[in-house]
């Protein structure tokens, strides 16, 4: 699954020791829409590798892709977001440039009606 939106928190990383004995890094981050009612989801990055490679900041556009998941613990069940990809969305630089207009624009030569004496056929 995806969602698209600008990262609006960054939350602190929270890390342990595992029951084998690893040690382990989640890192989680609050996304909202640009919907006309927008949302908002909080998703986590785990691993400190993916977090160190995804390097997700506050206020950027950003597509997640996840994986959602849910988790039994005291009788209780939990849901799990989990991000296994981030696209950064292009956003277009300030200013507008030729290659980002649709038509060229057009050559400013301004037009020359001294030249002729003609008698204009139009009715205005």
């Amino acid at each position: 699954m995806e969602l698209s939106g600008k990262v609006i928190a960054v939350l602190e990383p929270r890390g342990g020791v595992s029951r084998t004995g690893n040690e382990w890094k989640v890192q989680e981050y609050v996304i909202e829409t640009h919907e006309q009612y927008p949302r908002k989801m909080c998703f986590d990055v785990f691993g400190a590798d993916k977090i160190e490679q995804f390097n997700i900041k506050a206020g950027e556009e950003i597509t997640v892709s996840f994986d959602i998941d849910a988790r039994e613990w005291n009788g209780r069940w939990f849901n799990s977001i989990r991000a296994w990809k981030i696209d950064r969305v292009a956003t277009s630089p300030t200013g507008s440039q030729p290659s980002d207009m649709p038509f060229p624009p057009a050559p400013e030569v301004p037009a020359d009606f001294s030249a002729t004496d003609e008698k204009d056929d139009l009715p205005f």
